[in-house]
């Protein structure tokens, strides 16, 4: 039989074996671009789409592809509901671990990155699915990223994007400027580097222009609510007064602070400043100098980060100086305190020890005063006198002057009018979102597309000169200043004008950010040299009806995301406020790591460590130490695959003897040993039943372990619907059984099971329970020829409602049955509606409100007819035992309560 192009063996196979089926399947798809999508208005459209992936060294492990999985069957089971599906992949292939490789190796990250690329679409090919190639991206692509800096020309030209002096995290071993949430305690995320803090000129994106339209189009998305609530909270919008003290001694000095409580102003007995605010060296008195700066150079070396997380641990110097209060009248002392951030707010803050625990806990380690200016109340509206500091809530003004009496929001409005009265504050609403750094000091992104000109200007490059492409480079070593490798190329970055002035290109490139802020469009229209996507495409296919992945990505991605659109949609680029209409965010496919312990915790060379079993050891706060002496024990990880076990299941050291290892569920990760490579689960037991497998585990949205051992149950289920339909001969090649072709789909009980399972998996499908759609199809393998042979049409009706979830084998059965072409884009098959309702309905039995057990009874039993079949029930005798039944609760269709 040929099918469509595809010569096939019918049944050369002597059993299921996925390794040949497999393969033949993925190749005919390929071939034939059997999910290519096409602008095609007749229809309807559903553009379900992944969060591409950074294609690292590592390849994937087998958590990548569970969002993947899920979205394929999505787009397999729309596209057979009659939708037009575009179903895309592409690769997020900029950023920093290329270029480190460059650094090690010598190796081009061009070379690297197209190694790591090839190596993903191996894998994610070899895993089926229906994803439309034709339409496949990469961000480091010069006829992609021409229309990333072409977005970023118009940041520009709209005012978005500006040049600041700002303090960045500095890396020398890297090269470059880390973003806060790379790093963690004082280092790299990546190669634990020492971190400082330094100033230095770079590129921002005023996201903020768009911080109150990010937060309010947050409301017409079909998005889990934890993370809008951390959008929201990232974006942190606050209504309240900016303040100004006068610094003594200073007369032309003033310090402003943002406060969210001006009617606490009464109670500020202290000011505290960022240790980088530009008024610390004005301000700081002769006589504290010393301490300030040493203070200052130890803040340097932290992230905010790390600053926030040592917030409990209160560090501060005072300044010498003083402020007055611009209320009372009154001096406060000038602290300066690494818990206060130079980019949120002012940099600055009035302390009210009274009514905020960071500065109660500050004030109580310093020994400054703490005025209580607010009390609790009573419902009835009294004042109580046993109001415990530091009290952070709504109550009634004490100690505050003229404000005294006045419930907090009345408060605030007078405290407000006042200081705009005196020239001393106003009301102000502030954002704790910072603007965008966009400068990486590194070679491997995408080049800026302007010219700083010597006069201290910035030219744009001609649209019609784009894309700017990266120059070649030999060296990638960072020189460990505050140069970039674009640099040593000076023919590249050095230019001449018309008037013979000198004129530079920028020295910087983009974030890896930048080219995934908008990929979802380019998928539309990827060959489209004249636009970044052409009217007709964004029209159709805008929005994204189904956006996946991690919640990692919560924040940052997609808050950068939306930014971005809602520039273009001001632009007329788009015609949608907002790119991703639905947001589903996968668990997480954890491993199983194991641990010994031993006590060389610094890692010293030729030191002979002190074993100790997870029994011989204890936490104590965030460290392990020996139970024995106490003394400090490290983590030793065993990779997975030299773990052995014993008969009852203890994980044991392979040559350590009589060691016991520790069994932890945690992320998958390269330095714990417990990464589980795809392509061994393929081998073993085949694409198919690693994604019934990761699907079957548990709802979509929950953390779940890995088990080889769990996935040889989905082998088997697959195995059995293979019997159903192929005969396997033990001597011969299998055949397909000869199925009735008469009576629908068998005999009453048959054709009840059919439709239940149809509406069953469809209803999930629809609703994104994958687990227990796979639950209905192997209810139906198991129990549809209990009695009688499976027919022709509800095995293709079975086939047909396995494809999405089992594509390589429903196309092989399929086929099996007769069909010539791919089942792809295949009718999905309709319940027969008057089959769904039951003869019998499942009641709850309850005692004394507890559940006992279930009864089945007829549809349309009276009242009469469930009290007595209740209370014949066992459950009933067991544990009503000889009491009689004082009443029975009968709850039509639900439930039945014997109360005794």
């Amino acid at each position: 039989m040929t099918l469509g192009g595809l010569a096939v063996t019918l049944r050369a196979e002597m059993a299921y074996d996925p390794s040949q089926i497999e393969p033949r399947w993925q190749d005919y798809w390929l071939r034939n671009e059997t999910f290519r999508a096409e602008l095609d208005p007749s229809k309807p459209k559903y553009y379900v789409l992944d969060m591409f992936p950074y294609p690292s060294g590592d390849g994937l492990h087998v958590g990548h592809p569970e969002g993947y999985t899920a979205t394929d069957i999505l787009a397999r089971y729309k596209r057979m509901r009659g939708f037009n599906v575009l179903h895309p992949m592409g690769w997020d292939a900029f950023g920093l671990p290329a270029e480190q490789y460059a650094i090690k190796t010598g190796t081009h990250p061009r070379d690297t990155t197209q190694r790591n690329i090839d190596n993903f679409r191996r894998q994610i090919r070899s895993l089926g699915f229906s994803y439309d190639w034709s339409r496949e991206i990469d961000t480091t692509d010069p006829r992609y990223y021409k229309w990333t800096q072409w977005i970023f020309q118009q940041l520009y030209k709209r005012g978005l994007a500006y040049e600041h002096e700002a303090p960045v995290n500095w890396c020398p071993a890297l090269g470059t400027v880390l973003a806060n949430e790379e790093v963690i305690d004082g280092k790299s995320e990546r190669g634990d580097h020492p971190v400082e803090r330094v100033p230095m000129r770079q590129w921002m994106l005023k996201i903020t222009a768009y911080a109150d339209r990010l937060i309010e189009d947050l409301d017409e998305l079909d998005w889990p609510e934890p993370i809008k609530k951390m959008q929201r909270d990232w974006i942190g919008r606050s209504e309240g007064a900016h303040v100004r003290f006068a610094v003594d001694g200073h007369s032309e000095i003033e310090i402003e602070v943002f406060t969210t409580r001006p009617d606490t102003l009464y109670g500020a007995t202290y000011m505290v400043l960022a240790p980088e605010h530009p008024l610390v060296d004005t301000i700081t008195t002769p006589a504290q100098r010393e301490a300030v700066t040493t203070y200052v150079e130890t803040a340097s070396r932290k992230s905010e980060r790390a600053r926030m997380a040592d917030a409990k641990q209160k560090t501060g110097v005072a300044t010498g100086a003083t402020a007055t209060n611009p209320v009372n009248r009154e001096s406060v002392p000038v602290w300066i305190a690494d818990y206060v951030l130079a980019t949120y707010g002012t940099g600055a803050i009035m302390a009210v020890p009274g009514h905020d625990e960071r500065d109660f806990e500050f004030a109580t380690t310093f020994e400054l005063p703490i005025v209580p200016v607010v009390a609790a109340t009573t419902k009835k509206g009294k004042i109580r006198e046993d109001t415990e500091l530091p009290f952070s809530g709504n109550g009634v003004a004490i100690n505050s002057g003229s404000l005294d009496g006045l419930a907090t929001p009345e408060a605030k409005a007078k405290i407000i009018a006042d200081l705009e009265a005196a020239g001393t504050g106003a009301g102000a609403i502030t954002y704790k979102l910072r603007d965008w750094l966009f400068s990486r000091q590194r070679y491997w992104g995408e080049p800026f597309p302007l010219i700083h000109k010597s006069d201290g200007s910035v030219e744009l490059v001609p649209e019609d000169e784009l894309p700017l492409a990266l120059p070649e480079l030999d060296d990638f070593t960072p020189s460990g200043q505050n140069d970039t490798p674009l640099e040593r190329v000076t023919d590249w970055i050095e230019l001449t004008d018309a008037n013979g002035e000198t004129i530079c290109r920028d020295r910087n490139t983009m974030p890896q950010w930048a080219g995934s802020c908008w990929y979802y469009l380019r998928f539309c229209d990827p060959d489209n040299d004249d636009a970044l996507i052409s009217r007709e495409a964004e029209d159709y296919w805008m929005p994204v009806d189904l956006y996946v992945g991690g919640a990692e990505h919560a924040v940052l991605h997609l808050l950068y995301a939306r930014f971005w659109h809602k520039v273009l949609y001001d632009l007329g680029v788009v015609h949608t406020r907002e790119p991703f209409h639905k947001l589903i965010n996968q668990g997480m496919i954890l491993g199983y790591s194991y641990r010994y312990f031993d006590d060389n915790a610094a890692d010293a060379a030729d030191v002979d460590a002190r074993i100790y079993s997870f029994e011989q050891v204890r936490t104590d706060g965030d460290t392990f130490v020996a139970v024995d002496d106490g003394r400090p024990v490290k983590s030793r990880w065993v990779p997975l695959a030299e773990v052995v076990k014993t008969r009852e299941g203890q994980a044991m050291h392979p040559t350590l003897e009589d060691l016991p290892l520790e069994e932890v569920v945690e992320k998958m990760s390269k330095s714990r040993g417990n990464v589980v490579n795809p392509d061994d689960v393929v081998r073993e037991f085949g694409a198919d039943a690693m994604r019934l497998y990761e699907m079957f585990i548990g709802p979509l949205d929950k953390d779940a372990p890995w088990s080889t051992d769990g996935i040889q149950g989905v082998r088997r289920f697959l195995e059995r619907a293979w019997r159903l339909i192929v005969e396997d001969a033990p001597d011969g090649p299998s055949t397909t059984r000869d199925l009735p072709r008469s009576g629908g789909h068998g005999t009453d009980d048959q054709k009840r099971l059919s439709a239940q399972t149809i509406q069953g998996v469809t209803d999930d499908l629809e609703a994104m329970r994958f687990n227990t759609a796979i639950s209905k199809l192997m209810v139906f393998a198991r129990d549809i020829t209990r009695e009688d042979p499976l027919t022709h049409e509800a095995a293709e009706a079975f086939v047909l409602l396995l494809a999405p979830l089992a594509p390589h084998l429903a196309e092989e059965l399929w086929q099996c049955l007769g069909h010539e072409q791919s089942l792809g884009h295949e009718p999905w098959p309709e319940a027969d509606v008057s089959l769904l309702e039951s003869d019998e309905v499942e009641l709850v039995i309850q005692v004394n409100g507890k559940k006992r057990g279930d009864l089945s009874v007829a549809a349309d039993a009276d009242e009469a007819t469930i009290r007595t079949a209740a209370l014949e029930h066992e459950a009933v005798h067991k544990h009503l035992g000889n009491r009689d039944p004082k009443k029975v609760i009968v709850v039509p269709g639900r439930l039945v309560n014997i109360v005794g």
